[in-house]
């Protein structure tokens, strides 16, 4: 395995568990085997889920979803929400494995939580995930004062294939198409599935998410190459990213996803939305999710709900 200087130990203690674990490329086993090896890492990676004061779940529209409410928050008060798109690569993922994610955004940022259990390929392909997400942020706004949820104080967010969604919801709050969207959360988000960038001749190997794995995904979801260039699969190919909500996008140095994602805060910035970019330039894709060995999971979420907070402030 290559040597990293610049990634932050605790990463690197990682890369070397699975190195030891000889644990395998996720592009090299089956759809339920991935989906399995996720699960069978959650309690190695993943630190103890936080107490909150109500977790329900719910159904948007036919849509499985689960709500947070966070410690401290009484059935009556009426809280800023966030529509909630886990990462996964449209592939793997579940309410359960960002459950730790989800508590700890609603607890720090004291907002409601709404995850979103969308439809996964390759048993349901593009845009099946969009159309579910779509339908879930309609539902959620439209029955926000069932939910506790102020409307008017929505985000949307995710990380990864979720900021992916995120982002295209965004457009869809700006286009009309969806109710209006007052922030959007962007952890290392895929936004161009031509994946062409030079990040992905960098991240060929050792990490948990490589270029090839990255394309493995996008392959499983959207197989055709003629739909990668709509903005619903690809947002940074949009014609304008001018009037869509404010932005905090996180990036990390080791990603293949990684010049996308600063391409879109770039974009985002010029066209004239107030965006806030946080780069990370030690940290690996998916680090997020591994708090019980990567203190800066920690820093990451504290940065994210900060960044909630302020966005839904009234």
């Amino acid at each position: 395995m290559a040597r990293y200087p610049s990634l932050d130990p605790d990463a690197w203690r990682v890369l070397e568990m699975i190195r030891l674990a000889d644990r395998p490329p996720y592009e090299t086993l089956t759809p339920a085997e991935a989906r399995a090896l996720q699960v069978a890492a959650m309690p190695i990676l993943q630190p103890p889920a936080a107490e909150v004061a109500q977790v329900r779940a719910v159904v948007a529209d036919g849509v499985a979803c689960r709500l947070y409410r966070p410690l401290g928050s009484g059935a009556g008060d009426v809280l800023a929400g966030l529509v909630f798109l886990h990462g996964g690569g449209w592939m793997i993922g579940s309410l359960d494995t960002y459950d730790v994610v989800c508590r700890r955004l609603a607890n720090d940022a004291g907002v409601a939580v709404v995850a979103v259990d969308y439809r996964l390929a390759p048993e349901h392909r593009y845009p099946a995930a969009v159309e579910d997400a779509a339908v879930a942020t309609r539902w959620i706004a439209r029955e926000a004062p069932s939910l506790g949820i102020d409307p008017a104080r929505l985000a949307v967010g995710g990380d990864s294939a979720g900021g992916n969604l995120a982002a295209v919801m965004a457009l869809m709050a700006r286009d009309g198409a969806l109710p209006r969207i007052a922030f959007q959360l962007l952890i290392y988000p895929a936004t161009d599935m031509a994946m062409r960038m030079p990040s992905y001749e960098r991240i060929v190997a050792d990490f948990p998410l490589t270029a090839t794995t990255a394309r493995w995904f996008r392959d499983t979801y959207s197989p055709d190459p003629g739909c990668w260039t709509d903005w619903r699969a690809s947002p940074l190919r949009a014609a304008s990213l001018a009037g869509t909500a404010p932005a905090f996008v996180l990036t990390a140095g080791y990603d293949p996803l990684v010049d996308e994602g600063l391409a879109y805060a770039r974009r985002l910035e010029h066209e004239g939305v107030r965006t806030t970019l946080l780069h990370m330039a030690d940290q690996m894709h998916g680090f997020i999710t591994m708090g019980r060995m990567v203190r800066a999971a920690d820093t990451a979420l504290l940065h994210c709900a900060a960044a909630l907070r302020a966005g839904l402030a009234v």
